[in-house]
């Protein structure tokens, strides 16, 4: 279980709040207005920003004061960071070792998450040849090789089709029922919440609020999501 205790965390003008839970296993959509801080809840959890005050928790051990590489988290961003002047193989290799110095169990592993990610054979290829479709899968391949509980996605799907995003989102909810992560994806998409989370945390006036059915959600939003979702 994820846990933000009693969060607070103030940059500039703008601050963020947040007392909530999010049990394991979840599929949790995070949605507000441009600008709300839904990526710096994201930030938070992931150890890139430290909260003013508060505590997070995972699974009751204290993770508040350790770095990003310490936590159980990996992280699926717009940008899928991806080097242009490495293969496919060696961008997921990174999710093991920077060096990429892989033992045999290790590249075996890495062609199973390949495998995985619908990628078999394409090792070699280096990211430009890539479709952006397949781009976001060498991206998925990593994290999966990382096999770390929480996953983190922000908006890594924007830049894709309908289609295309739904068949990403579709492969991530089946990746994540696999292993049992837990998954928050910061989406300004309700379509994308519906169908992939049941439950979704509004951030909404400087407050990410506790979970909530995403049904009831986006069929009664208040008046700021209501304004911000047209």
């Amino acid at each position: 279980m994820l846990e933000l205790c009693d969060i607070a965390v103030t940059l500039g003008e703008f601050a963020l709040a947040a007392d909530l839970s999010i049990p394991p296993a979840s599929h949790m959509a995070v949605i507000g207005a441009s600008g709300s801080g839904k990526s710096t809840l994201l930030s938070l959890i992931g150890g890139f920003l430290a909260p003013d005050r508060g505590r997070i928790y995972w699974n009751g051990n204290d993770i508040t004061a350790l770095p990003p590489g310490r936590r159980p988290v990996s992280f699926l961003f717009q940008d899928q960071n991806l080097f242009p002047h490495l293969s496919v193989a060696q961008n997921v290799g990174l999710g093991l070792r920077p060096d990429l110095r892989l033992s045999s169990d290790q590249r075996a592993r890495l062609t199973r998450a390949l495998e995985e990610v619908g990628l078999a054979g394409m090792e070699t290829r280096r990211p430009a040849s890539l479709s952006g479709g397949q781009q976001s899968r060498v991206a998925l391949a990593r994290v999966l090789l990382r096999a770390r509980p929480l996953l983190l996605l922000d908006e890594p799907f924007a830049a894709l089709g309908p289609a295309l995003k739904a068949e990403m989102l579709e492969l991530v909810a089946r990746i994540a029922d696999e292993t049992q992560a837990t998954v928050l994806m910061v989406t300004h998409d309700p379509q994308d919440a519906r169908s992939f989370a049941p439950q979704t945390i509004l951030i909404d006036k400087g407050t990410a609020h506790a979970p909530t059915a995403t049904g009831d959600l986006l069929d009664n939003p208040p008046p700021g999501l209501r304004a911000y979702l047209g």
